[in-house]
């Protein structure tokens, strides 16, 4: 199996850098979904088009990670039709994540595209590498979170600006959890039974271990 890398703690004050970690713990785990929002186009399961990154290289590397904190379910999603993943740093805990290497102009574009935003403007990341956290809107998916490093390069990810315990929890679909699980399982780094434990014990997933497996393995 793949090894599951350890995100460490870390600050950075001074320029920005070349390349970031893009560290998806929702649908973009998957790599043929996350290639929609890089190179354009619909992703699967979806008729929305995503205009894509102004680079449109895939990623350099992806690698399984574990994060500070809980993955939980709320708001309701138009495409799913069931809860969003969203990421809370503060509770005890750990996130199953997947770090994607890419440019920090690439991570600025796939972070507007799921901010309903056009791509094409750099994000300024000197709040977020200095501090951890950085609001740029009141919107899900506008908070900048860094929750460290990885081999030296920053992790940053996106989420709501509000915590795990402000918001009623929703119930994904079914085609949300098996997407969520697809991408785990694609990362080489967990198996089918853990894959199921963990999402059933998120916040709001109110599945069961057995039903989350019979998803990934539809009779």
């Amino acid at each position: 199996m793949s090894v599951v890398h350890e995100v460490e703690a870390a600050r950075t004050d001074g320029p920005a850098p070349g390349l970031v970690w893009y560290t998806a713990y929702g649908s973009n785990m998957h790599l043929d979904r996350l290639n929609s929002y890089i190179a354009g186009g619909a992703p699967p399961g979806s008729s929305h088009r995503h205009p894509g990154c102004r680079d449109r290289r895939a990623p350099a590397r992806s690698v399984p990670v574990e994060l500070p904190g809980r993955l939980y379910f709320a708001t309701e999603s138009a495409v799913w039709t069931g809860g969003r993943g969203f990421y809370d740093p503060a509770p005890p805990g750990r996130t199953r994540a997947r770090a994607h290497l890419v440019s920090a102009r690439q991570f600025s574009d796939i972070a507007a595209q799921e901010m309903y935003r056009e791509p094409g403007a750099d994000l300024d990341l000197t709040t977020v590498l200095r501090t951890g956290r950085d609001v740029l809107g009141p919107g899900r998916y506008e908070t900048l979170v860094c929750p460290g490093a990885l081999e030296g390069v920053p992790v940053l990810t996106f989420t709501a600006p509000w915590a795990m315990g402000d918001v009623p929890w929703v119930e994904p679909s079914a085609a949300y959890v098996r997407l969520l699980a697809t991408g785990l399982l694609e990362s080489g780094a967990w198996d089918e039974r853990s894959v199921a434990a963990y999402l059933a014990r998120c916040p709001g997933a109110a599945g069961t271990e057995a039903r989350i497996t019979t998803l990934l393995n539809p009779s």
